[in-house]
């Protein structure tokens, strides 16, 4: 992964075991429902799932692919900066379910 910890040196990021890195998508300001009601920025929002883009993957991951948008607990995950970006690090088992273009297997479910 050509990400670079730090701006004085270029080193590629080589993920661990079954470990994923994922962005998840900012969502400041406010928001609306699928009822088109407004939602504040500031709005306390409960234990809520999170969608988030697949950047790169461990060597022992089995079922995600970089590309994928997986579905996790963002208040259980490690943060990590990289260049002012902010990345998550979660294990593979930590993933709820998995959003791809392949069709091997699922639900049935679209996003």
């Amino acid at each position: 992964m050509p990400l670079s910890p730090d701006d004085d040196h270029k080193l590629e990021i080589q993920l661990l075991h079954d470990r994923l890195l994922v962005k998840q998508p900012g969502e400041e300001g406010e928001r609306r429902s699928s009822g088109g009601i407004v939602i504040p920025a500031t709005a306390q929002v409960g234990h809520r799932l999170a969608w988030g883009d697949v950047l790169g993957v461990g060597n022992n991951v089995r079922s995600v692919k970089v590309g994928d948008r997986v579905l996790f607990n963002p208040a259980d995950q490690l943060e990590v900066e990289i260049q002012g970006q902010t990345y998550l690090v979660m294990r593979e088992r930590d993933v709820h379910a998995i959003a791809s273009e392949r069709t091997e297997h699922g639900t049935g479910l679209y996003l």
